[in-house]
């Protein structure tokens, strides 16, 4: 059985819980890849206080770059309460997006 039929049978008894049933989830999974995200931003930030090397500094921008995507995903916009919460530094900010080799 597929997730198409699963979600046909699922309307045919109950057309609005079916789609209550999948909203539901979907918000499920944007709230746990949030909270994961905001996981790995506290982690690599910590590791950046701990020790300033290139490649801690390149996680960190990698990290906060991933949960400001998912952040705004989710509806948020407003990323200064973030990034204080954090204590997330000019030099991760500036380098948002870049890529590494």
């Amino acid at each position: 059985m597929t997730l198409r039929d699963s979600l046909d049978l699922i309307k045919a008894v109950n057309p609005e819980g079916g789609q209550a049933v999948l909203e539901h989830e979907l918000l499920a999974e944007r709230a746990s890849s949030l909270n994961a995200a905001e996981k790995r931003v506290a982690k690599t930030m910590d590791a950046l206080k701990a020790e300033r090397t290139p490649e801690t500094l390149a996680e960190a921008r990698e990290a906060v770059w991933a949960y400001f995507v998912q952040h705004e995903l989710v509806g948020f916009r407003r990323h200064q309460d973030v990034i204080a919460a954090f204590g997330i530094t000019k030099d991760v900010l500036n380098g948002l997006g870049m890529v590494r080799r």
